[in-house]
């Protein structure tokens, strides 16, 4: 029989206070279940769906003849089969003192960035630990992220404690275990209760089953913790969503409140760019207000004509976050693909998109003993602490004063997905007092004596395509033209400037990244500069081109397969590769990724090196940089 402790209140009961949280922990250890019987002991199951819920539970469930409750949250189908929670499932239940919004986690490590997704939106976390099991790796991997995202309140909820014959021992023992790892995380309370979620033993009540526990039941700890989440007590920051200008007689700038408060006739300042004014109106669907709190929808109308687009932020004058385009940041690491330092990303900071990379790694997280590790790359599930730079100075807050302006995504920006969540700690000081210096002489100018235009051409291909002998008659014809050039090729620059770089997917990276900022800075003294390099990413290719200006970049494409390649083998790396003798070459253990629109494709094995420099020439001659 259920309960009748948790009765719904009659529509004129004073406002209940909403607690949300979340229960994480390993593979099986009951979180779903767990969810289930408090929806049942809060009698929000209707009658259809308890006779559904009897259904599956013969045919899904896993508890006999008894109700599985798991089945009332996994919704999805694969779910159901597999007796795995896979994505979020958020349920609202009620008791005469709370309202909870509940998010249910997977445990299973593939799934660890949807947990995160859960575990950014609570105040609070139950972690799950299967009695039998004790502390898992994915209970202090868990642990650790719900410490990243500024949960402070946490109940370690010891399941299947019936399994175990209600054992006291038992019970002691992993909250020792767990207290000796999580001690380290800065919560703010940690709670041990002993329960059964299939059985309701301390869900709901006291279980008789166990009178040496003296502690509350867990409904009682949801109840009553204090989690004080008041957005409307920090600093007021507004993303701007959109510009909103319905006619020439009205310009208003529309968002959420992401914290604080504002007022008509207080002085705003946009972050980035440090212009002022005072709020003249808030504008809602519903008439105009005087004020405006966090979560609340609003269009705000400013005294003064000011530049301000979408993503930009408000915030009081008195109280501005910093503007920064370096800081160092928390990163949970969720691509399939390792992260490669110096990548670019893009980067999601409320409502604004700005490119990003990662400068430096400068530990990761080992999240069983909590130490710092060295390592060049994060895995998936991996979390370490990054130096981040962004393209555009953004305006932060450090996430332990204001989740809103401390977190970001990373975005990989060719297939859309997300491959990261980072939680800021602090702008590098070095972002600040560093400033770029004007000069008096620009690229233009320093083009213009020579009498041409300035570009890169970046030659691109498979190592033995023959990319360096087309780029040594390029530069030839250009330099019997009169035209200034310089040939950067990429057995050379390792003798120097890249001589401390290997061969690792993360030391590619970086090669091109030097390499593409001294091609960059080529361009400014007015040359053609000629770079001859495999660069068998995508991603990179495409970051140098983005740190040049419009048609200064032309990716030149030697087509020779890579058959044709191992055929020529001009320095037998080909055979020592597949001899095993050499690591990471690109074609054979490490990948080539071909450019989807090069500027220029040659393939020299129609007419040889000489009719591909020709081909090359005669581009640059139809797009005026001869």
């Amino acid at each position: 029989m259920r309960p009748e402790l948790h009765t719904l209140p009659s529509g004129d009961a004073a406002p209940k206070s909403l607690l949300r949280f979340l229960t994480c922990g390993s593979v099986d250890d009951g979180k779903s279940t767990l969810i289930g019987r408090l929806l049942y002991d809060s009698k929000l199951i209707l009658e259809d769906q308890l006779a559904a819920l009897e259904r599956d539970s013969k045919k899904h469930g896993t508890a006999g003849e008894h109700i599985d409750f798991a089945l009332l949250v996994d919704g999805l189908e694969a779910e159901r089969e597999q007796g795995i929670t896979i994505d979020v499932a958020y349920r609202f239940f009620s008791t005469q003192r709370r309202s909870f919004i509940v998010a249910d986690t997977p445990g299973h490590e593939q799934y660890t960035r949807n947990m995160a997704t859960g575990a950014s939106n609570s105040d609070a976390a139950i972690i799950l630990v299967d009695a039998r099991k004790g502390v898992l790796t994915q209970t202090r991997r868990h642990s650790f992220i719900c410490s990243l995202l500024g949960i402070r309140h946490v109940v370690v909820a010891i399941n299947k404690i019936d399994l175990v014959g209600f054992s006291q021992e038992t019970f002691e023992r992993i909250v020792a275990d767990y207290r000796a790892f999580a001690d380290q995380l800065g919560f703010e309370s940690i709670t041990p209760i002993p329960l059964s979620a299939r059985y309701g033993d301390n869900v709901t009540v006291r279980s008789a089953n166990m009178p040496w526990y003296e502690g509350p039941s867990l409904i009682e700890w949801l109840e009553t913790v204090d989690v004080d989440s008041s957005l409307a007590a920090r600093p007021f920051r507004f993303y701007v969503q959109w510009v909103n200008r319905p006619n020439l007689d009205f310009r208003g700038f529309s968002g959420t409140v992401a914290s604080g408060r504002v007022r008509v006739g207080d002085r705003v300042v946009v972050a980035a760019s440090a212009k002022e004014s005072t709020i003249a109106r808030i504008v809602t669907a519903d008439g105009d207000m005087d004020e405006a709190a966090a979560g609340d929808a609003v269009t705000l109308v400013l005294a003064d004509e000011i530049d301000i687009a979408r993503g930009d932020v408000l915030a009081l004058a008195t109280a501005r976050p910093e503007v920064t385009d370096q800081f160092a940041a928390h990163i949970l690491w969720m691509g399939e693909e390792a992260l490669l330092p110096e990548r670019q990303y893009l980067l999601r900071i409320g409502t604004r998109y700005v490119p990003a990379r990662i400068t430096e790694l400068k530990h990761k997280v080992c999240v069983n003993t909590l130490q710092h590790l060295a390592g060049k790359t994060l895995e998936l599930n991996g979390i370490g602490f990054c130096n981040v730079a962004t393209a555009a100075p953004v305006a932060i807050d450090p996430y332990a004063e204001n989740r809103e302006t401390g977190a970001f995504i990373l975005i990989d920006r060719f297939t859309n997905a997300t491959v990261g969540a980072g939680l800021i700690s602090f702008g590098l000081r070095r972002a600040t007092n560093i400033h770029r210096q004007d000069l008096l002489v620009d690229r233009e100018a320093r083009a213009r004596i020579k009498g041409h235009r300035a570009a890169v051409l970046w030659f691109t291909g498979l190592s033995g395509a023959g990319k360096s002998t087309i780029a040594n008659i390029v530069e030839q014809r250009l330099n019997q033209r009169g035209i200034h050039t310089y040939l950067l090729d990429g057995d050379n620059v390792r003798h120097g400037l890249n001589g401390d770089l290997g061969f690792t997917d993360a030391d590619r990276v970086e090669n091109i990244r030097r390499v593409g900022e001294v091609a960059r800075l080529f361009v400014d003294a007015g040359l053609v500069v000629l770079c001859s390099f495999i660069s068998p990413f995508k991603a990179e290719r495409q970051m140098v081109r983005e740190r040049l200006g419009e048609g200064e970049f032309l990716e030149i494409y030697v087509d020779t397969p890579l058959e044709e390649c191992m055929k020529r083998d001009p320095k037998g790396l080909y055979a020592k590769a597949k001899a095993g003798q050499i690591k990471n070459f690109t074609g054979i253990d490490s990948p080539y990724e071909a450019p989807d629109a090069a500027e220029v494709v040659v393939r020299p094995s129609n007419g040889g090196p000489d009719a591909a420099a020709g081909r090359i020439v005669e581009e640059l001659e139809k797009r005026g940089i001869l």
